[in-house]
């Protein structure tokens, strides 16, 4: 394919095996996550509609709200020891927690030591894909160049995509088909199992290199390192952005459940059965806006979705009122996957902006602290904002969530812009 054409052969295959590992990462991930309407039944006890929905929430949230204590665990070993090492040790984690959950007894059988003994597990799968995908992106955006770079670090985000859509295929197996969902576990942990082996052929990365060698010099002459400095409202900016995506992810996955359930009749499995076939649009997608960034840049792609988006939260009680099938239901969940407020696939951009000695810890810290408060305040919010206004109450989330992107991704295209000038003016030979 062209747009990898200027990749050499290590390049290629360290993007490979990225991919790899990032769809087996968040294949594992995912599949608790998208069989929740059956398997929270198993380990939650059970309660009225209300508790149901609360209960729901929690261990929705329970995967991300510790994260930003993973991503500093994980940021401390990635800018530390390296990135090579740090996205082994995230997928063996996975593999641990699947096999923990492939052999654990339901509620009915122990009590609530199985609520809290999965819930333990999905906090272990949260902080262990937080580390594995931003350990992916920085690898591959430390070992390419845009505009290859764009499409390289995009292909690699766009691998946990595909492992949520293998996921759901798994998880309609298990409940339409009688496949044992243990299984499905056990097939997550071997595979895990196969990427970690799998990215010891990885080298580390140059920039990291050249930092720790700045950095043992200084020392064995006892001088200072002089590192890049971190500038806060960029920090701020790529944080706000990050927010946009629990929104997105909730809204397009989770939210019209209720309404397909009570409204239309939907079991358990034929909701999984209709998210499976919503994954495929994240994928193709993606996989589009992954080659536009070859010849558009990443952050005017941005610009226009967040418009379109903006456009549509504005609208998106009014268009819920008027769904009268679940057909159309779909059509919905699709327009919201489609432009959703997320950072892709602009991602090498914004990892760029970090500087070398920090870039895991900052990067980490603000892709998991983003998800962590607003997958709280969406997954909760949401529940007491629709039973006091209807549908009409996911403007008091959805349109501040959108301006502050909105100003975000203009904040980095004047940066990039200013960056870009300066750039030109040192090869003209002015200082």
């Amino acid at each position: 394919m062209g747009i990898f054409s200027s990749l050499n052969r290590q390049q290629k295959e360290a993007v490979g095996l990225l991919q790899i590992g990032t769809f087996l990462e968040y294949f594992d991930l995912l599949l608790y996550v998208h069989m929740a309407v059956l398997l929270n039944e198993l380990f939650f006890p059970k309660t009225d509609p209300h508790t149901a929905s609360l209960l729901a929430a929690f261990a929705f949230c329970c995967t991300y709200v510790l994260r930003p204590f993973g991503a500093l665990l994980f940021g401390y070993l990635g800018d530390s020891i390296g990135r090579k090492t740090t996205v082994i040790i995230t997928t063996m984690m996975m593999a641990v927690s699947c096999i923990v959950m492939a052999n654990l007894p339901t509620y009915s059988q122990v009590g609530i030591i199985a609520t809290w003994v999965v819930t333990i597990c999905r906090i272990v799968q949260g902080l262990s894909s937080m580390g594995e995908i931003i350990g992916a992106q920085i690898y591959v955006s430390e070992i390419t160049k845009p505009p290859s770079g764009y499409v390289s670090v995009s292909f690699v985000s766009l691998a946990s995509a595909v492992g949520g859509m293998a996921a759901l295929g798994v998880a309609t197996l298990s409940t339409r088909h009688g496949f044992d969902w243990r299984i499905a576990f056990w097939v997550g942990a071997g595979i895990a199992m196969v990427g970690s082996v799998a990215r010891t052929r990885l080298r580390e990365t140059p920039e990291f290199l050249e930092m720790k060698n700045k950095i043992k010099v200084a020392k064995k002459n006892r001088g200072q390192v002089c590192h890049d400095k971190i500038y806060y409202p960029t920090l701020i900016a790529y944080f706000l952005i990050q927010c946009g995506w629990p929104l997105s992810f909730f809204l397009g996955f989770f939210y019209f459940n209720a309404t397909l359930k009570q409204v239309f009749g939907y079991s358990a499995e034929d909701i999984i059965l209709h998210n499976f076939y919503l994954t495929t649009v994240p994928v193709f997608q993606g996989i589009a806006l992954a080659i536009m960034s070859y010849y558009i840049n990443p952050l005017t792609i941005l610009r226009i979705k967040g418009y379109m988006f903006t456009v549509l939260m504005i609208f998106i009680a009014a268009l819920i009122n008027t769904c009268t099938s679940a057909h159309q239901i779909f059509v919905l969940q699709a327009l919201i996957l489609v432009l959703c407020l997320n950072d892709f696939p602009a991602q090498y951009i914004f990892i760029k902006q970090m500087p070398v000695h920090r870039r895991f810890t900052a990067s980490g810290f603000i892709y998991a602290s983003s998800r962590a408060l607003t997958y709280i305040i969406t997954s909760f919010g949401i529940v007491y904002l629709t039973e006091s206004f209807g549908h009409w109450g996911l403007l008091f989330i959805t349109v501040p969530l959108c301006t502050t992107y909105l100003l975000s991704i203009n904040y980095f295209e004047k940066l990039e812009n200013s960056e870009k000038n300066i750039k030109s003016i040192s090869c003209l030979g002015y200082k």
